[in-house]
This record gives C-alpha cells, structure tokens and sequence, in this order.
C-alpha cells in the first residue's frame, strides 16, 4: 500500500513537472561570450547545464534553437525557477515565454494590370522582367508546401541563383528531389510546437516534414509566385489561369504553423535560417496581438532582414472592423490589409413572398432544384441555435428544410456541416453588426449562401412573421467586372495603431476576398475532417491573402530595381497606391457600406504599374530606425534586443516617433496644438525634375509645406521638406480621427502620402 502511494506522488510530482515547463526565449548579450567556448551553441548548453544536476544530453535536449542572425540569444523548454536562474546571470538579458501567432486566414493579375504588357509603359518589357526576377527568391513562413501543385511547375526556368544557400529538408513524406528550378528550399521548424504540445504531435494528419496538411501554405506561396497554370478553377468557379504576382521568382518555404498555432520560437528559426539562406522577400501571413517591438518575435527577425536588405511583408490581421485591431505595426514591417476583387460568385434566395436576396456562394454539388423548402431560424436543443454551432439543432426541427444561421463564434462552413448533419437541405448564412455588409463565398458542404446584415435583417423578420416561410437557393456561377471594386473587406484589421501612434498602419491595401490559388491535396477545401473532396485550387479570403499579394509584387520591384533598399520597395507601393475605386469614387468600407479612411486603407490598394516608377521615395536607413527605437523610451536593452548591436548610442534620437522618414503621416497633438515633422525625398524618376506640392486639408486642421516646390537636378538627388500641422483653436476631438493628404506631383508622378490627425490615443 505504501509502495503505492509512493507511486502514486511520484507520478504526480512527474506529471507537475512535465506540465510546469514551457518554452522560453532567452535574449543574451551576445558579446559576453567566454572565448573557452567555441561557439555560442556550446555557450548555451552549459548554461542550461548549470541550472542543474541533468545529464549532459538532457541539457542539450532542452535547447531547441540557437539564433545566429534574426536574435542573439536561444530558446530552451524550462519551468518558471530555471528560467529566473537564467535572468539571473548577467549575460542574460532577457527571457520571455515562448508567443503562439494566428494564421490570418486567379482574377488579381489582371485586377492589379499584371497582363503581358505589364511594364511597358513604364520601360520595362515583361520579358526583362520576367529574366530579372528569376533572381528574386522569396521565403514565405506558413505550413509548408504541396510541391506536387501545378503552381510550382519549373519548366523553362534557368538554374537556381548561386547565391541561393538554402536546401530542401527530407521527410517521410517528403522527398528532397520534389524540389526543382521554381520550388528550391523546404524547411520545417517544430521544436516550439513539439513541447508545446507535450513532446510530439496530437493530430494524425500533422506531419513534422516540410509538407503541407493544411493548405494555406500552398495557399499563399503560389499566391505571390506561382507558375501559370491555364484552365484552373476551383470546382468549375473562377475559371482561367491562375498565376503569382512573380511568375519566374523562386519561392522557398519555411513551415512554422502547426495545428496549435506558429510558435515564436519556431518563427525566429525560420526567420534566421531564410536571410542565411538569402532570400529576398519574406512573406508572413500570420500574427498576433500588439506587443513592444522588444517582445514581438516576427518584429525583432525582421529588423535583421531589413538591415540584410531583405523585404518583410505581414498580414495586418482579420480583426475588423474592430479599431485598432491591426498586427504587425513595426515600421520597418510592410503591413497589409484587404480589399475585394471585381469577381464576384452571386447567389440568391428566393423568398415565398416573391422576394429575391442578394447572396454569394462557392456551392458545387447539386442544386436544390425548384421547389421551395420551409425556413426555420433560432429553432432547436438550445439558445446558439440560431449561430447553428455544433449540438444546437434539433433534427426533428431542421430537417428537410433550409436553415437561417446568423454569421459568427464558429467557422462558416462548419454551420455547413452542422445543419447537413441534423438533416437540413439548405442553409442561408446571414450577417450581424460584426460583419456589416462584407460577403466572403465558401464552398459549403450543402447547398448554402452568404447575405449580409440588412439583407439578413429582412430575412430573420420574414421567417419570424410568416407563417410558413419558404425558400428555394439559386447558384449562378462567376460575374466579371463588379462595381465598385475594390471595397476594404470588413474583417481587414484597421488602426489607429497602438504600438506607436505615430506611425500610421496599415500601411496598404490588396486583393484578399474570394482568392483562387493552389491547395494541398492531403485536406478538402472547407478544411473539415467530414470534407472528402480534393481539388488543386482553391478560393479563400483574408489577409493573409492579401499579404503575398505584396510579397509578390515586392519581389517584382527588386527584380527592376535591384539597388532599391526594403524601405524604398515600402514607399513606392506606398505613394503610388490609389483611394478611388472603379466607379470612380473614394474606396468604401464593406463593414457598413461608409467611406473607408486611412487608419483602414492606409495609403489605399497597390498600383504595381505605378510602383515601378514612383518618381520619388522616402528611403530609410538602419540608423534612422535607431533614432526612431530611442524616441520610444525604451530601455538600451530593450533596443539591442531588436538591433542586435552591442550598444546603442541615443544621443541623437527624434524628439517625436513621428520624425521618422515615413512615406504616410499620423499625426498625434496629445494636448499640443501644433506638431512638426521633416521628411527627404529620393529622385528615383528623371534628371531635372520638378515638383508642386498640393495639400488636402482636415476641416480641424492647418497644414503649411516648406518649400512648396522641390527641383532635383540629378536621379539620387536628395531634398528635405518640412510640414507643420496646426489644430484650430477651440477643436476637442476626443477619441476621432480626420485625414488629409500631401502629394508631390509633376506631369509624370503624384507621389501621395495620406495624413491622419488624432488629438488623444484611442
């Protein structure tokens, strides 16, 4: 009985101490290295070793990364007292739990002017650009990659660029050799995810090789340069060639998102290990809450790509409409939001009263016929029936019979599958406040449609006063040229952000609702384990969409520009980008139908065609972001963390964040009533250039340029301007928001840059 009980606290005290540990990652001053160690690797281990009596090989066991380029420092699994004894040491500077991240889950070439004259105008033949991209190589840190995918087809491309340094990792099942000229690095990084989630993998489908299971990752990579492929579609809806933004740029994948979420830990590796391997563009359609850029991993990586040269795009996040909901705020960070295409796929709902709704759907299977069928809403076991989650129907209610679900809490196409399985032959999906009036297709597993809010308004009141309230679902395929286009998809995260206000995020807009682009063939397009379907393609929306979209075009403006710096690739696609949708009008926020502004569009949706040749940019250099990093008030420490330097000199910082030569203005008064800021122009257009500055103003607002003309005499020449921005006497604008704009233009370029004005953080 004793031996028992023994037993029984043994297995307790193990499972305690199994559950207590975590991982952590360890800032270190990377200089204090004893030259008795070889490598900081070594230097590590036997910190880890002196934490206590554990044998050598365990030590090393909980050591997951050494970070070399993106962080100075490690990550290790520990509980809570070995890691205060490490922040004890001096050569620690910090150490912080390991951060989990959310993935931010055919048509756009031609949307964005991507055909085969792309270019010429501006002097670049698609063919120049097509050789000078093949150089480009752009890393995308998602679930990894399909390989077998049309989209990563080789053929015709020449031999991979020597400066590549980076493999293709095998697996079981992943064969290095399906690697080739188009698909040249996979990567996987799971150690994170690994202890995170006990030691190994809880789902049998993950796979720990760099395949995807998932299919975002597929997803995103064909999405910013994937090969043509003609007559593709996704179940008959959006059909003809699919293609990247960058048709002959290698694309290179580091699989970093698990089932659980992508890991902190596993990011900073991947991030390490692309700029080693020498990518150009990274590519991050995933992120998380807001955090000081010290404590934000995908920020403290991307400071060393920027300082290698290398392009760093993030989604901003499907958090909108919500305010100040935006991610990925770093500066030195091309943030982005999305906005629709002029594709649509309508369906509609035709009511017993006569009445027909407006709806979208990606519904392949067969139709529901002609003959009406009963609604039902808010009718079943329990009172989120009317959300149609998992267990809330009553089969006795539903079936045979069409099913209103209002959007929201649970994914939209698992209320799909919960109204099939209780026997509903029908669904229509109707929007609430959170949504507005934003419609995302999905290809349900039944007949259904999405509508929006005043749409499902005028639904939920038919089913409610009818009597018998009947239904028949209509499907009519893909329509063209949709008006107005772009509109800035409601889930698009928006600013003000809170990170640092001055800096005004997102920073732009592009194509991230109803994207068609390759897909894993081990997962049916809804991602539903019930979903036995298999396709090559498919259409998914956030920005997480919208992210490779810049990415892609990013790689576009490297390969014409090889001498451009990241910053100066941000600003041309940054000033060039447009506030007018098709129909001629300011963009609209689909959220509610109003006028979209920049703490929601930024500086509006990318123009690639005008970004080729922006006129002027505002360039920024390492040690300006330093002087931005020291007008935060941060600790030195705190700003070695993201610089990785072994000191940092703040003498010279701005005396505002703001000061930084941002390509967009947010301006804080914060109590002030007059707020100054100086920027520089590079002339990247021609030789003798001149150009007028126009000023748009806020109604609460004076806005005043010196000079208010700027002649630059040689390409590379630099000049300064100075704004000041004045609020009126007497204006409290407590918790608002107004815009304005500044734009440098000549008979060539409008170099733009929008303007927000807040009096408080909100």
């Amino acid at each position: 009985m004793a031996s028992s009980i023994t037993i029984s606290f043994l297995l307790i005290f193990l499972l305690y101490s199994t559950e207590a540990k975590k991982t952590y990652i360890v800032r270190v001053k990377h200089s204090d290295k004893p030259d008795s160690f070889p490598t900081h690797h070594d230097w590590y281990t036997s910190q880890l070793q002196s934490l206590s009596t554990q044998q050598q090989s365990e030590s090393e066991s909980s050591l997951l990364y050494t970070y070399t380029t993106s962080f100075n420092g490690f990550s290790a699994f520990l509980d809570s007292n070995e890691a205060e004894s490490l922040l004890r040491s001096d050569s620690i500077l910090d150490v912080f739990e390991d951060p989990v991240y959310t993935l931010h889950t055919t048509r756009t070439p031609e949307f964005l002017g991507l055909n085969s004259e792309f270019g010429v105008a501006a002097g670049y033949s698609g063919q120049d650009l097509g050789q000078a991209s093949n150089s480009v190589i752009i890393g995308v840190l998602d679930t990894g990659v399909w390989p077998e995918s049309k989209s990563f087809d080789d053929s015709g491309m020449p031999e991979i660029p020597s400066k590549w340094k980076g493999e293709c990792e095998s697996g079981t099942d992943f064969d290095s050799k399906l690697c080739n000229k188009k698909l040249i690095g996979a990567r996987s990084f799971s150690k994170g995810f690994q202890m995170a989630s006990g030691g190994g993998f809880s789902s049998k489908r993950e796979s720990v090789s760099p395949r995807d299971v998932d299919g975002h990752g597929t997803h995103t990579s064909s999405t910013a340069a994937g090969s043509a492929v003609r007559n593709a579609s996704f179940l008959g809806y959006a059909a003809g060639t699919a293609r990247g933004m960058a048709t002959r740029a290698r694309i290179a994948t580091y699989k970093v998102c698990w089932s659980t979420g992508c890991f902190g830990s596993d990011i900073l590796a991947a991030m390490d290990r692309a700029i080693l391997d020498g990518v150009d563009v990274l590519s991050l359609s995933l992120g998380g809450g807001s955090a000081p850029y010290y404590r934000d991993t995908i920020a403290i990586g991307a400071f060393s790509a920027m300082e290698k040269g290398v392009f760093v795009s993030c989604s901003a996040g499907n958090s909108g409409p919500t305010r100040s909901s935006v991610a990925n705020v770093a500066p030195w960070v091309m943030t982005v939001g999305a906005g629709t295409l002029d594709r649509d796929f309508p369906a509609f709902a035709n009511l017993g009263n006569g009445k027909r709704l407006v709806g979208v759907s990606l519904y392949s299977g067969e139709g529901m016929g002609t003959k009406p069928l009963e609604l039902v809403y808010n009718k079943g076991n329990s009172s989120s029936s009317n959300l149609c989650l998992p267990g809330s129907l009553d089969p006795t209610t539903v079936r045979g019979k069409i099913v209103v679900c209002d959007r929201g809490v649970n994914a939209r196409v698992e209320k799909g599958a919960v109204v099939r399985d209780a026997g509903g032959l029908g669904m229509i999906m109707a929007n609430t406040a959170a949504s507005g009036e934003e419609l995302v297709a999905d290809s349900h597993l039944l007949p259904a449609i999405a509508v929006g809010k005043k749409t499902g308004d005028l639904l939920r009141e038919y089913v409610k006063s009818e009597t018998n309230p009947m239904a028949v679902l209509v499907f009519k395929g893909t329509i063209l040229d949709v008006r107005p286009s772009p509109v800035v998809a409601a889930f698009s995260s928006r600013g003000p952000n809170t990170v640092t206000p001055e800096i005004l995020k997102p920073d732009v807009i592009g194509p991230g609702v109803n994207i068609l682009a390759g897909w894993s063939d081990a997962i049916g397009p809804t991602g539903l384990e019930k979903d036995s379907r298999r396709t090559q393609f498919n259409i998914m929306s956030g920005t997480s969409m919208s992210c490779p979209h810049i990415s892609g075009l990013a790689g576009l403006l490297k390969a014409a520009h090889p001498e451009w710096s990241p910053s100066a690739i941000k600003s041309a696609l940054m000033t060039t980008a447009y506030t007018l949708d098709n129909t001629n009008s300011p963009l609209r926020d689909a959220a509610d139908n109003s006028l979209s502004n920049p703490h929601v569009h930024g500086s509006g949706h990318v123009d690639p065609l005008k970004a080729l040749t922006p006129g002027l940019v505002y360039d920024i250099s390492t040690e300006e972001y330093i002087k931005f990093l020291c007008s935060l008030d941060y600790t030195v420490d705190h700003i070695v963390a993201i610089v990785k330097r072994p000191s940092v000199n703040c003498l010279k910082k701005f005396s505002n964040p703001g000061q930084l030569n941002y390509p967009s203005f947010s301006v804080l008064f914060g109590g002030k009533r007059v707020v100054r800021y100086t920027r520089e122009v590079t002339n990247v257009g021609a030789a003798n250039a001149v150009y007028k500055v126009v000023v748009s103003g806020a109604p609460s607002v004076g806005i005043s340029v010196k000079p208010s003309k700027l002649a630059f005499r040689k390409v590379g020449e630099k000049k300064r301007y100075t704004v000041t921005f004045v609020s009126k006497k007497g204006v409290s604008l407590t918790n608002k928001a107004e815009y304005g704009s500044i734009t440098w233009t000549n008979t060539q370029h409008e170099v733009r840059s929008p303007v927000a004005f807040s009096w408080n953080r909100f």
